[in-house]
């Protein structure tokens, strides 16, 4: 059976902030687009590389934890940024509640 649906990102101008999980850095950045399977980013030019890795990112009322599998530089030097989400497990909730408040 072929399967009818797609799941399109739409547009979602916020202000967020993303969590590389093995570091705890943090980078301040604005998302373009979301759908439940991944987010378009634009971040800053003092962003280093973060290509595979797991990050937790939390736009305004959205949290998703998800690899980045793309990280293009435009011509103005800031980062287009893509990212995949990955399902929560358990040791990444307990982090994510350990340190909320």
């Amino acid at each position: 059976m072929e399967e009818r649906r797609n799941i399109h990102r739409v547009e979602y101008p916020a202000n967020s902030v993303i969590v590389v999980c093995e570091t705890g850095d943090k980078y301040y950045v604005s998302t373009k687009n979301v759908s439940p399977l991944g987010m378009g980013i634009t971040a800053s030019a003092d962003v280093p590389e973060i290509v595979g890795k797991d990050i937790i990112i939390v736009a305004e009322t959205l949290i998703m934890y998800a690899e980045v599998n793309r990280q293009v530089k435009e011509t103005d030097g800031t980062w287009t940024i893509g990212i995949s989400a990955k399902k929560f497990t358990p040791e990444v909730l307990g982090y994510l509640f350990e340190h909320i408040g």
